[in-house]
């Protein structure tokens, strides 16, 4: 059992992380929360949860542990996988999720890919008693400052839709109007606004 890898950011996109430790490259999955922790920095350290199938073995990474346990949390839900529960918190942020649940507010987790409105009631229903054990800072989790020219932001975060299984003409179309009405977001904020619209 893996329960974190500390090493060189060898590559980073807004949904996965290469890590080097020890000569091995691990390739790991992660959510916008983790990859906003993690830019800008040579060396990270991310707690991993380990999704071990017959046909796969897939890992994913977290900068808190409060973000892994919120994860762990979700796929305990029926119907919720890893990719969904990633796709929960590449949306939203954590304390947004805690929020959401904790005020029974299925409208905003009906706004992520996958989660429709039976869905949102069941991890309302299922994780609102568990919630309160996880005490995650509200506030923590911070906007990225000096971006590049958003042409390379358009470019990052059409990449990083694809990466989470959207057409890359949809993304492209989604992405372009979101920058045209505000040309100074980040790529994060981007993906966010466009992971609603999609």
């Amino acid at each position: 059992m893996i329960e974190y890898i500390t090493g060189e950011v060898v590559e980073l996109t807004p949904a996965i992380a290469i890590i080097e430790a020890y000569g091995i490259g691990y390739t790991i999955n992660i959510s916008l929360n983790t990859f906003t922790d993690l830019q800008g920095k040579k060396k990270g350290k991310l707690y991993i949860y380990e999704a071990i199938r017959e046909d796969a073995y897939i890992l994913f990474g977290f900068s808190t542990q409060e973000e892994r346990e919120l994860f762990l949390l979700l796929i305990t839900v029926s119907g919720v996988g890893g990719n969904t529960a990633r796709m929960v918190l590449s949306t939203l942020s954590p304390e947004e999720v805690i929020s959401a649940i904790g005020s029974n507010n299925v409208s905003i987790l009906t706004t992520v890919k996958g989660i429709g409105k039976k869905t949102a009631e069941r991890i309302i229903v299922d994780l609102k008693d568990k919630i309160d054990t996880l005490g995650i800072d509200g506030g923590k989790i911070s906007a990225i400052v000096g971006q590049p020219m958003s042409s390379e932001i358009q470019n990052e975060a059409v990449a990083a839709l694809k990466m989470l299984g959207f057409a890359t003409h949809a993304s492209q179309k989604v992405v372009y109007k979101i920058l045209k009405n505000e040309s100074d977001l980040t790529v994060e904020q981007v993906i966010k606004q466009a992971l609603k619209k999609l």
